[in-house]
């Protein structure tokens, strides 16, 4: 199943021109980038690749995985956060979440002004699968639905 992603994300998100970084214009690794606030001595004088492309490829590797398929961030609090800014849209949209369930998806939503609907999982610790298509069927402003596993 193909899925295209661009058609969820919010439009402004769409027009944003991306940053580009010294590591965009040049290739190799001789050279000195002072315009890019890089230290000339040391060891550590190189900013990282900023769209990850070996990791992504050594990951989609192991995986099975389409390296544009492969997201990574600076652990689950910044890509949490980033799902919200990308895909909803502050006071518009909502955001499903199953309690008891990890607390950062409802801070990341109060943060960026997306509404959350709480859907508490099943004495049995299942989700209520039930309740969450009513709630997606009923209420076309929910935009995403977090599933924490193992929750």
């Amino acid at each position: 199943m193909n899925i295209d992603i661009s058609k969820l994300v919010r439009q402004n998100i769409l027009n944003l021109s991306p940053y580009s970084s010294a590591r965009d214009e040049f290739s190799g690794t001789e050279g000195v980038f002072l315009d890019a606030n890089e230290n000339p001595n040391g060891n550590y004088n190189r900013y990282p690749d900023p769209h990850q492309e070996e990791l992504k490829r050594v990951l989609g590797k192991v995986k099975s995985v389409s390296p544009e398929n492969i997201f990574l961030g600076n652990g689950s609090d910044e890509v949490i956060d980033l799902i919200f800014r990308v895909f909803a849209n502050p006071g518009i949209d909502k955001a499903i979440v199953c309690p008891p369930t990890y607390g950062m998806y409802e801070v990341s939503a109060n943060i960026n002004d997306v509404e959350i609907v709480n859907i508490p999982l099943l004495p049995n610790f299942q989700l209520n699968r039930e309740v969450i298509l009513e709630t997606i069927e009923e209420d076309q402003s929910i935009k995403l639905i977090f599933i924490c596993s193992p929750n």
